[in-house]
């Protein structure tokens, strides 16, 4: 063993090191935030080519290794919060949130018993208890936090199927699926995130088993199919046991009519899951939270806290409307979560997460309110859902560009539309100004289809972008597009 110890601790030596590491990190990232270009503009082969794995027997010590973190990560990293960056949804980061993750890092707790993180798990309690009141839940706190969406819409949906077969008399947990499994079915809008069909098929029910509803001009789900659908299935024998609605689709930002899909599902007694992990963050707007009515009445709801709430990834949460339904997935084990511990009230976490060591991002979306506090944090969410407002309606102006569909939360559809091409060579087009532009380092513009067309997208998270900034980039996707078309 070296004389060196690496682990971090109490000790002088250690405490010394950590603090030496932390500034040279720290330092480094301050020279990277003053970086003028959103990315440096290597190719897929040429990271391949550059970096290269040299692990050594003695090793190179911690100041090396970090000097060459610096070199072949940092320095090509993607800067997500340039004004140019509007590909996807992947927000820069809260200043506080960056704070949080040097204590989350530094203490290591683990969120799956109370021994293991004591005031964590109390916080982590109490910001569930906070987040379903904005929901509309009655007190309480069935819900955890998670990795991201997939993750919470996975638990929607397991506990969804549990209870399905709970309601006949069987019990998953205990006996495993039985029955017709291709007569079940789970029905969700055509934008849905693709994580529904992902989590059917780990469930054992199989793409199959997904249903798509169309959807309207706004891609939002269309209620008459929808009852079109719930009819279909009863008439083919078939029995829906979740629909899944969407609170901010990936592309549009579409929001499902909430209130209207839980008023059907409940004539059936269908659970209803509501994925929000975009959407859900207009909990705390002051202009656009009516977008959210109905929401309250789904049985289980995704948030994710690492969108337009700013935080840095992983940061979500899944929220459950009935707290009886996680005895559908209760498992005692006696070093983790024992029946002493719970006839004692002790909060072993475990029993609600289907992670069982688990970091303590509660923490980062505790202290961003905490410094932001509710109408800050309000208005750089709103800064966003208007702003693509202000976007739109200056693409519309644009003669070589066309908005796709009015936007609904921060996210812009649009494309180049040069006066001749046709429909493949226009949706080619677009495509390759999306892949110059990244390639330059000059933007990252996302590119997608709505309705089959391909188009541009602008996913418009960054409080600190203006109406200007975007011009900007606008122009240089006229400039690029021209530049191609003409070539």
């Amino acid at each position: 063993m070296s004389d060196l110890n690496p682990i971090l601790s109490g000790s002088a030596q250690s405490i010394a090191a950590y603090q030496e590491a932390i500034e040279q990190s720290t330092q480094a990232v301050v020279q990277w935030l003053k970086q003028p270009e959103m990315y440096q503009g290597k190719t897929v082969a040429e990271l391949r080519e550059r970096i290269n794995l040299e692990f050594t027997a003695q090793g190179l010590g911690n100041q090396a290794a970090i000097e060459r973190a610096v070199e072949y990560f940092l320095k090509d990293s993607l800067s997500v919060h340039h004004p140019q960056c509007v590909a996807h949804l992947h927000c820069p980061s809260l200043v506080i949130s960056q704070a949080a993750e040097v204590l989350i890092n530094a203490t290591n707790q683990s969120m799956d018993s109370w021994d293991q993180s004591p005031s964590a798990t109390i916080i982590e309690v109490k910001l569930i208890e906070w987040l379903r009141e904005q929901v509309g839940y009655q007190a309480g706190d069935a819900g955890v936090f998670t990795s991201g969406g997939t993750q919470s819409n996975l638990m929607g949906l397991m506990l969804a199927r549990d209870a399905f077969f709970a309601r006949q008399g069987h019990s998953v947990q205990l006996h495993g699926l039985t029955g017709n499994l291709s007569k079940i079915k789970v029905l969700c809008s055509e934008n849905a995130h693709f994580s529904v069909q992902k989590n059917m098929a780990l469930m054992g029910l199989g793409y199959q088993a997904v249903t798509l509803v169309k959807t309207d001009q706004f891609s939002r789900m269309d209620l008459n199919d929808l009852k079109e659908k719930l009819a279909q299935a009863k008439a083919n024998g078939e029995q829906v046991m979740a629909i899944v609605a969407t609170a901010g689709t990936t592309d549009a930002g579409a929001i499902d009519p909430l209130a209207d899909i839980a008023a059907l599902a409940a004539e059936e007694q269908i659970w209803v899951h509501v994925d929000a992990a975009w959407g859900g963050a207009l909990l705390l707007s002051e202009k656009y939270r009516h977008f959210l009515n109905g929401l309250e009445l789904a049985d289980s709801v995704t948030l994710d806290f690492h969108k337009q709430y700013f935080q840095t990834i992983s940061c979500g949460a899944f929220l459950l409307k009935d707290a009886r339904h996680y005895q559908l997935m209760r498992y005692q084990a006696a070093y983790l979560n024992s029946d002493f511990d719970e006839e004692q009230g002790v909060p072993n976490l475990v029993s609600k997460s289907l992670q069982t060591t688990r970091r303590f991002d509660a923490l980062k979306l505790w202290m961003g309110l905490e410094a932001l506090g509710k109408k800050q944090y309000a208005e750089i969410i709103d800064n966003g859902v208007t702003l693509a407002q202000q976007v739109a309606q200056f693409v519309a102006e644009q003669p070589q560009l066309e908005l796709v569909m009015q936007p609904q939360l921060a996210s812009v559809l649009f494309r180049f539309r040069p006066e001749n091409g046709d429909t493949a060579g226009v949706a080619l087009l677009n495509q390759r100004i999306g892949d110059a532009l990244l390639a330059s380092g000059a933007a990252n513009v996302g590119v997608t289809e709505a309705d089959g067309v391909t188009c541009l997208k602008l996913t418009l998270l960054n409080p600190v972008v203006c109406l200007e900034d975007v011009k900007v980039l606008l122009a240089s996707v006229i400039a690029c597009g021209q530049q191609l078309h003409n070539a």
